[in-house]
């Protein structure tokens, strides 16, 4: 039986043997030349992912999953055996299906490659997705982006392909609860279809992936001279993708509308009502570097990064800040922050929306998690805003802990459910 188009594709992709071009035309001698890098050091490696461009700083050890995943956000390529077995990280490179966990994202500069957020989007589904979703092609979801990316791979290489070919064609990825029939009926009605050749990619066009390049950086998150952090605050570019956490929360507050604002618009006493945040440095024009740390457990994240205040409307009081920042593991945060101040009775209420992209470990949570965890801390943030507000400032406010937080979120979840309970009753 000869291996699956996904397993052979990834073994001329890693050794070089096949010696025909895949479709952007690179070979295996087109590959850049070996390199020698310490222990310790990064290479900057550009590609193109989804028809964007793409720029990493990764270790040499690090692969293409994790560098998608963890430095693009792109977590839609799953990781499953991590040994080229099971095809659950199956993406396309130069043209060619491939195992993203067999694959160093230092050999592949100049490459092009497309994941499963290219094939399409929530409304703008691929064929490929849409026949997934009407053969019920997919149950826990776990090995669906390889299974979509394999299809399309098969697809485009060999159209019209018959439906009593494809338990063989489509044998490089594992699926454990489907029993493969209702994919293979997936494929087929897409085969049928358009027997001239899969159509092309939805989601691929050309836009900013998360800037990496252009934040804090590893080294200025480890703790390392003022100095070097004080280097100026870089543009802000928020990305096009979808965010990670979409946050909005409404706080009533014993404070007047008036006293909140007055900590508005002192950006430095508004920022110490953010737990484990403290401004670095002030660069003039509502532009500064602020430092950030969360604790969750064992993990402890320590974020550098740049702030930038574009609106501040005292009529409206009204605050729009857009910030990025890098942690030393290579994880980072872009957040867009809408915050405003309105009367409520004898008091106030805040209002705060942020949109939130997230990679690395603390993208890692989920978003369920993440969303429980941001919105606690904005909790946190407007309970400190009020307090400020009244002359109850505390000199700085912690960090989140774990055990604080754990017993806040569940708190929060069981007057969820009472209240849900009550209006019921």
């Amino acid at each position: 039986m000869n291996p699956p188009r996904t397993l052979s594709a990834t073994r001329d992709l890693l050794t070089g043997r096949s010696g025909r071009p895949g479709r952007s035309g690179r070979t295996a001698e087109d590959a850049p030349e070996t390199l020698r890098v310490e222990a310790g050091e990064t290479v900057r490696v550009s590609f193109t992912v989804n028809g964007r461009p793409a720029t990493v700083d990764v270790a040499p050890r690090v692969t293409l999953s994790d560098a998608l995943r963890d430095h693009l956000g792109l977590t839609g390529t799953h990781i499953g055996c991590e040994h080229g077995v099971c095809g659950m990280c199956t993406v396309i490179v130069d043209g060619d299906a491939a195992r993203a966990c067999l694959l160093l994202a230092c050999q592949l500069e100049g490459a092009e490659i497309m994941t499963v957020e290219g094939l399409g989007r929530p409304d703008d589904l691929h064929p490929l997705q849409e026949s997934f979703g009407r053969h019920h092609g997919l149950q826990c979801g776990f090995c669906t982006p390889g299974q979509l990316m394999s299809a399309y791979d098969l697809l485009d290489h060999e159209p019209g392909v018959s439906r009593e070919e494809l338990p063989e064609k489509m044998s490089g990825v594992l699926c454990r609860c489907t029993g493969y029939r209702n994919i293979m009926d997936a494929v087929a009605e897409v085969s049928e279809d358009h027997p001239d050749g899969v159509p092309a990619p939805h989601n691929c066009a050309t836009a900013a992936l998360l800037p990496r390049d252009s934040v804090g950086g590893r080294a200025s998150a480890a703790g390392q001279d003022e100095a070097e952090v004080d280097q100026g605050v870089a543009e802000i570019r928020m990305p096009a993708t979808e965010p990670t956490v979409a946050i909005e929360v409404d706080d009533e507050v014993a404070a007047t509308p008036e006293q909140i604002w007055a900590v508005m618009a002192d950006t430095e006493r508004l920022a110490r009502c953010l737990p484990g945040a403290e401004l670095v440095s002030d660069f003039g024009d509502d532009r500064y570097k602020g430092r950030i740390r969360v604790a969750l457990g064992p993990v402890k994240l320590a974020f550098v990064g740049d702030i930038h205040v574009v609106e501040r409307d005292g009529t409206d009081r009204r605050i729009v800040a857009l910030a990025q920042a890098e942690d030393a593991g290579g994880g980072s945060v872009q957040a867009r922050v809408l915050l405003t101040v309105a009367p409520h009775g004898d008091g106030a209420v805040i209002h705060a929306e942020a949109d939130l992209h997230m990679t690395g470990r603390i993208a890692q949570f989920g978003r369920s998690l993440a969303g429980d965890v941001s919105r606690e801390m904005f909790g946190q943030f407007t309970r400190a805003m009020d307090a400020t507000a009244r002359g109850e400032e505390p000199v700085t406010t912690a960090p989140p802990s774990a055990i604080a937080m754990v017993t806040q979120l569940t708190a929060a979840r069981l007057r969820g459910v009472l209240n849900r309970i009550t209006r019921r009753n």
